[in-house]
């Protein structure tokens, strides 16, 4: 996988970037070049192996560094103990990664076993007096280059974390600014809506009333404008009141549904509602979100359907639940309709909390919504 300016190269399950690779591949050629250039006694196979090993295992060091350590340490201790004096460059490298991970107390642990053992081994492989042993260790592995490793790598980290908690304050401020705007928005929309349903509910009510006054009987349709109007006004100020975090208005629910389903019926769609199994405490969001998706697919039947009946299903079962509402219009398999806003925004939502949901026509006609919610205890 490759891509301009940042090239990462997959290695298993993570990546390995083509920047970390040539890392190890440089350290891998730096300390064979300094072991063949060193008085030393000839390279066995193995000793290239190690050196080899101890280098290119520095590709991993953003991946596992602690490993790494691991690695270039016993590198070191092995190409020491067959005769190849040289500096243990890898491991200081390695050093550095490790307390740049955070890895501090396993970078001073392998330290601390690195300047005992290292003696010794020159002591074995060597055969040399004890004084001679340490100075050579001296030469391997000196405690000023481990500090220095150690305080880069703790510098880098700390740089680094003031660089991430700089991009998170940006983030924030940029939701928080995102936020307003879609506060502002709302506030508009509010203000140029209300003023409008206000009109269409205020002219159905008159209506209604010099009906009543007049001795008529007011028709269905005229109550369920009125009945409408009264709704969207009572939706726009509870969403306005939920953008400001105000909770004196709840949100709708699932107690709610059966009056969806009146009003359904009120227009004339033949409208039927069926609960099965046991109800437990259902989370808000869930809650409103079944309740959307029961308003969205009835009023989508009575916008475009053209179909006399329908059903809405909400069934309850172990850490779930399903909504289902069924219509007998006029859609079919070969003739799908395309999805539009409502159906949009009913995915995100339901997507949103983990379910699932379809929305197509049914082999026998009409239009199926179907969406299974997932539903977490509440304490």
């Amino acid at each position: 996988m490759s891509r301009a300016g940042n090239r990462v190269i997959r290695a298993g399950n993570g990546t390995i970037r083509a920047g970390d690779w040539a890392i190890g591949a440089g350290m891998a050629a730096i300390l064979l070049v300094t072991a063949l250039s060193a008085p030393a006694p000839a390279l066995v196979p193995l000793g290239y192996a190690l050196l080899a090993a101890g280098g290119l295992a520095l590709a991993a060091h953003r991946r596992a560094p602690v490993a790494v350590l691991a690695v270039a340490g016993l590198s070191a201790l092995g190409a020491q103990a067959i005769g190849v004096v040289v500096p243990a460059l890898a491991y200081l490298f390695a050093v550095f990664a490790a307390v740049r991970a955070g890895r501090r107390l396993a970078a001073v642990a392998a330290t601390v076993v690195m300047l005992a053992a290292l003696p010794f081994v020159l002591l074995i492989s060597h055969e040399e007096t004890v004084g001679a042993a340490f100075a050579h260790s001296r030469e391997v592995l000196q405690l000023a280059w481990l500090v220095a490793a150690g305080a880069a790598g703790e510098a880098v980290r700390q740089a680094e974390r003031r660089a991430d908690e700089a991009e998170r304050t940006r983030e924030e401020t940029a939701r928080r600014r995102a936020d307003e705007e879609r506060l502002h928005i709302a506030r508009e929309l509010h203000d140029s809506l209300t003023h409008q349903i206000s009109v269409i509910k205020v002219q159905a009510e008159v209506a209604v009333h010099l009906a009543r006054k007049r001795g008529e009987d007011v028709p269905e349709s005229l109550l369920a404008i009125r009945d409408a109007g009264r709704e969207a006004a009572r939706e726009l100020r509870a969403t306005l009141e939920a953008l400001r975090d105000d909770d004196t208005s709840p949100p709708r629910g699932l107690d709610d549904v059966p009056e969806l389903v009146r009003r359904a019926r009120s227009t004339g769609l033949e409208t039927t509602l069926t609960i099965d199994g046991e109800r437990d405490e259902v989370p808000a969001a869930v809650q409103r979100t079944a309740y959307r998706i029961v308003q969205e697919s009835l009023t989508n039947v009575a916008r475009h359907a053209r179909a006399a009946s329908a059903s809405v299903h909400i069934g309850y079962r172990p850490g779930a639940m399903e909504i289902r509402v069924d219509d007998d219009g006029t859609a079919t398999v070969d003739a799908a309709p395309s999805p539009g806003v409502g159906l949009l925004g009913m995915r995100e939502r339901v997507t949103a909390l983990g379910g699932r949901l379809v929305a197509a026509p049914r082999d026998g006609g009409g239009f199926r919504v179907h969406a299974e919610l997932p539903v977490e205890r509440v304490p």
